[in-house]
């Protein structure tokens, strides 16, 4: 009897679905794509209206073969790619090389991997959907446009290796436009003022300076502070007013691509690629020992935050169960949340959760491995908080009144825990918890904490917040927010310092030529319109080849004025280090990681070595020493005596030139997200400062 051929990307969900499924289908994986654009060359005919050129990926012709021959003895082919734009292209090409008909119903689409859902996708297959296909072409025949016409370019007035894309170009100028708005930041000194204060019944707080007798709210100087101490002269401060109230704290809606992104960088520490490649695990299935292989979350890319009806009734019965009734908010919505930019297919989509609630973290936790437990764990409280009540707190804020000028106390105390009870991974608050009071209680000033800040700089972009950015730009789909990330930091346009995202010199370099020559190609906006013509095209409003037509005209106009405009740039400079080998002067040079030095003698000496960046300041420890900048093997950066392994000192914070008044240690640069700080490495010493970073004090 011959069984019904179903097709997938991954040997995973092949054997995951194979289960399911039984004896009377074959499951085959194509091993992701199968037919693509080529390589080697651009493969996009321009000459005869952009017609893609798509050919077998070189080493999947087996693959291929092995397909076609299944689908010849099959009753039934059914292509069971995923859900998106792409999977539906992937299809698209299969259905070409088995020779099925535009009109067959040969695709089924699933949002789990679960028995349910798979039994109910192969009784429901439809045709494939060409607007989707169409909207996948566009997307890929622009980058390649785009891609190999100015990556030659890049490759002519630059260096060879170098690289453009649609959004990666994007997304780099976004970095360094952010580092370039740092640099133009001018810090403003403000200050304040703490007391801390005592009843007669020995109850105590802190309250912190509201404004002074002429109503101004700010303390711009120690001077200003000073005048304010003088005038209220340790004088008893009175209760003027209480305002006490109840506040609440919604829990958040379940997970899309980019929110799942951004939670498990913040929560969990884990970068844009690494949450993809381990949500895709948990997508396509996870052995369960006797209950065998089975999809423990839904379709992990989408801009929804819908809920299945079954899926909801299922939370629902959960929370009923295990917290009570007074947990559960029954009016929580849960249809589609649609984004101004979002594509009509994937909100389609659900929001990111668990196939089954009941599957709880723990109880999974010996067949996940660390990284699995830690996303199924997000993922899973984030579902099951977002169905429960929010958390409610009771708030005071009161004024305290003495000699005309106001300080403020702000207190708050949990009275409810609502999804805080599910959501283990959410930031609560650490208010103070106030003494009761009344208008016309007194207290006593016991002391006085002034203190200096410096108003920050926008932070530099995070991975997570990038995504974030991108999302709320409409930049990029959520198949692209990790892979565009990851494109410019192996690019080395991008580094990560700590979590931050940095440009490097040849990033800046880069993105300013395509500024001053390509601006409107990697404007934001500009960008952000062209998804929306995507959109347009998968809704059937739009044809394909239209837009690539309206934006290679311009687009080849700019390519010649910039080759015959573009200087060639010359990726060298000078070092003061002398060769080891031959003694002839360094260079330093950039390659695909960065800078490095080389030997002018080049051919006749031909030796290499890393490029140090120095610090300037004498090593702490050792009298032959200086401070550099080094990198561990995970790529974070470090600072270390260059005498290494001779000498052993390291920090893996930032040491300046000036040291510890009270102990004399070097002190070093703590960053936080409200303010930089000099500190004493010495914890038994405890100094810290306000610092003022260099770039700003050049600025200055």
């Amino acid at each position: 009897m011959s069984k019904s051929l179903v097709i997938v990307e991954s040997p995973a969900k092949a054997k995951t679905i194979k289960k399911f499924l039984g004896s009377h289908y074959t499951v085959k994986a194509t091993v992701g794509h199968i037919i693509d654009l080529p390589k080697s060359k651009m493969g996009v005919d321009i000459d005869h209206d952009f017609e893609p050129q798509y050919i077998t990926i070189r080493g999947k012709g087996p693959i291929l073969n092995e397909i076609k021959k299944e689908a010849k003895k099959a009753k039934k082919v059914l292509l069971a790619t995923d859900l998106d734009r792409e999977g539906e292209a992937i299809s698209w090409h299969l259905a070409k090389a088995l020779n099925l008909s535009d009109e067959e119903p040969c695709r089924i689409v699933f949002n789990e991997i679960t028995k349910n859902a798979i039994k109910t996708a192969v009784k429901n297959p439809r045709v494939i959907d060409k607007q989707l296909v169409d909207a996948q072409q566009a997307r890929r025949v622009l980058d390649r446009l785009v891609g190999y016409k100015l990556s030659p370019l890049l490759w002519k007035k630059l260096r060879k290796g170098l690289s453009a894309g649609r959004v990666q170009s994007v997304a780099t100028k976004m970095i360094k436009d952010r580092e370039e708005e740092i640099k133009r930041f001018i810090p403003e000194e403000y200050w304040n003022l703490e007391l801390d204060i005592i009843n007669s019944k020995k109850d105590r707080l802190k309250v912190a300076f509201h404004q002074d007798e002429n109503g101004n709210k700010k303390l711009p100087n120690q001077d200003a502070v000073d005048r304010v101490l003088q005038h209220i002269n340790q004088s008893p401060l009175t209760v003027s007013q209480i305002k006490d109230g109840e506040k609440k704290r919604n829990p958040a809606e379940p997970f899309t691509t980019s929110t799942l992104q951004q939670e498990a960088s913040n929560r969990i520490g884990f970068a844009t690629r690494k949450t993809m490649m381990v949500a895709q695990q948990l997508y396509e299935g996870i052995d369960l020992g006797k209950e065998g292989s089975i999809g423990l979350i839904t379709y992990l890319r989408t801009d929804s935050t819908r809920v299945s009806d079954e899926a909801e009734a299922g939370v629902q019965a959960y929370i009923l169960d295990e917290y009570g009734k007074e947990y559960l908010n029954k009016s929580k919505s849960s249809s589609a949340k649609k984004k101004k930019q979002g594509s009509a297919v994937q909100d389609a989509h659900e929001a990111i959760r668990p196939t089954d609630v009941l599957k709880t973290p723990d109880e999974l936790k010996s067949f996940l491995s660390n990284d699995q437990y830690k996303l199924y764990r997000l993922i899973w409280e984030r579902f099951v908080s977002s169905r429960m009540q929010p958390a409610r707190y009771q708030s005071i804020a009161a004024i305290f009144e003495v000699k005309d000028c106001q300080f403020k106390a702000n207190g708050s105390r949990l009275i409810f825990d609502g999804f805080l009870k599910a959501y283990s991974f959410a930031t609560v608050a650490k208010d103070q918890l106030l003494p009761n009071l009344e208008v016309g209680d007194i207290f006593d000033i016991d002391a006085t904490t002034p203190s200096q800040h410096f108003t920050q700089p926008p932070a530099r972009y995070t991975e997570a917040s990038l995504v974030k950015a991108m999302e709320e730009l409409g930049i990029g789909r959520p198949s692209t927010y990790a892979p565009t990330i990851s494109t410019i930091l192996s690019r080395g346009y991008v580094i990560r310092e700590s979590k931050n995202l940095k440009p490097t010199e040849l990033g800046v370099l880069v993105t300013r030529l395509l500024e001053d020559y390509f601006g409107q190609i990697i404007e934001v906006n500009f960008t952000a319109e062209m998804e929306k013509q995507l959109d347009e095209v998968e809704a059937g409003n739009e044809e394909w080849k239209r837009i690539i037509r309206s934006f290679f005209e311009p687009f080849e106009v700019m390519l010649k004025h910039a080759d015959e405009h573009v200087e060639e740039v010359d990726f060298v400079e000078e070092s003061d280090e002398l060769c080891d080998k031959c003694g002839s002067p360094m260079l330093i040079k950039y390659g695909r990681y960065g800078k490095f030095l080389a030997c002018s003698n080049y051919p006749e000496c031909s030796n290499t070595k890393p490029f140090v960046k120095k610090l300037g300041i004498p090593c702490p420890i050792c009298d032959n020493g200086e401070v550099v900048e080094r990198k561990s093997k995970k790529g974070r950066i470090f600072y270390g005596c260059n005498q290494f392994p001779d000498c052993r000192f390291v920090s893996w914070n930032q040491p300046v030139n000036e040291k510890c008044p009270k102990c004399q240690s070097l002190l070093t640069i703590k960053k936080t997200k409200k303010e930089t700080k000099l500190v004493c490495p010495d914890k038994t010493c405890g100094f810290e400062k306000a610092y003022l970073d260099e770039t700003t004090e050049k600025t200055n």
